[in-house]
């Protein structure tokens, strides 16, 4: 897989992303939970706003994805400073826990999953500065990060991009997303994927 089409991947799907954004836009703005500080995170689209170690690495794991092989994930796990979280308990070897969790035991849907995440807006969380601590992130989707309870129109027809409605609805209810998400480290490291 060319580093061409990995980009060419990314911006797409930042492509249909902004596009989202452009609606949130003209619609109304979104209706966040408030963060930290009382203020909603800020939904981003743009791939080249991030700091070049966190593109690097959504470039990695986008061409690892693509592959279709859960095994060329395993390349970039070596790469980064620690194994990315995949439960909420320690797990050696992720890419043994994702083949077990998957419909088919491939892991080709856990791979599908981390492309439909990743080709949502994001939100950067945290404190600047506080990244010794772990406290600043780049996360995606932004939907693990608002009240889901309170989302536009054009925000339910993302999350259904990345939710199956049968799984959308009752975290709609509840106000809670509780499915994938991807956090990066505004230096590149890979800290989670996990539901």
């Amino acid at each position: 897989m060319n580093r061409r089409r990995i980009l060419v991947v990314i911006a797409l799907a930042a492509l249909v992303a902004g596009t989202a954004a452009l609606v949130h836009a003209q619609n109304e703005a979104p209706k966040s939970a408030p963060g930290a500080a009382g203020q909603a995170p800020k939904v981003l689209y743009d791939f080249n706003a991030l700091p070049d170690p966190v593109k690097r690495m959504l470039e990695q794991i986008a061409a690892a994805a693509q592959s279709g092989e859960i095994e060329n994930m395993r390349p970039v796990f070596e790469s980064n400073e620690l194994k990315p979280m995949v439960a909420a308990a320690y797990v050696e070897d992720p890419i043994a826990y994702w083949k077990k969790q998957s419909a088919d035991g491939t892991g080709r849907d856990v791979l599908a999953a981390m492309l439909n995440v990743m080709s949502a807006g994001y939100v950067r969380v945290g404190q600047a500065g506080d990244e010794m601590a772990g406290d600043e992130m780049y996360v995606w989707p932004y939907f693990a990060e608002i009240d889901l309870g309170r989302l536009t129109p054009a925000q339910e027809v993302e999350l259904y991009r990345i939710v199956a409605p049968s799984l959308a609805v009752p975290m709609k209810k509840d106000g809670k997303y509780s499915y994938y998400r991807l956090g990066i480290s505004p230096s590149g490291v890979w800290h989670y994927f996990i539901q």
